[in-house]
């Protein structure tokens, strides 16, 4: 129950911070990515914001041994750099760049029911369910 509780409070953060900010308007990011026109610089300092709470908040999780709700760490992933990771990463910036969106907004503007929105929602779905089946490489021993 204690993990469910930061689960839904983190989230709710986050949605709040993203609504606040206005980075669910995809406009914003759009123009963000439109450094040859009319560039926003917003979502740089909506980044550098998050990054002055989130490495301070890293850093003591990482002393304590623990997370927040007490359980323990994760072992760190390989970093192994492979076609799945470049492939994955690629279409991920492809998509922002078309619509947008990325996973956090796209949900939050669910609630305003805008097609966009929802068809984002849809491809991104689709398309984990497609990573999903695709063949694992075995990683060496």
């Amino acid at each position: 129950m204690k993990r469910s509780a930061f689960a839904l409070a983190a989230g709710a953060l986050f949605g709040l911070g993203l609504a606040v900010s206005g980075m669910t308007n995809p406009d914003k990011v759009l123009n963000f990515l439109d450094v040859a026109g009319h560039w926003d610089p917003s979502l740089a300092l909506v980044m550098g914001g998050a990054l002055l709470v989130t490495v301070p908040g890293f850093a003591w999780v990482r002393r304590r041994g623990r997370s927040a709700c007490g359980d323990a760490l994760p072992t760190t992933p390989g970093s192994r750099i492979d076609a799945r990771l470049v492939g994955g990463s690629a279409l991920f910036g492809i998509g922002w760049g078309i619509a947008g969106y990325c996973p956090g907004p796209a949900l939050a503007n669910l609630a305003h029911g805008t097609l966009e929105a929802l068809v984002f929602v849809a491809a991104l779905l689709l398309g984990s369910q497609v990573a999903r089946a695709l063949p694992r490489p075995t990683l060496p021993r």
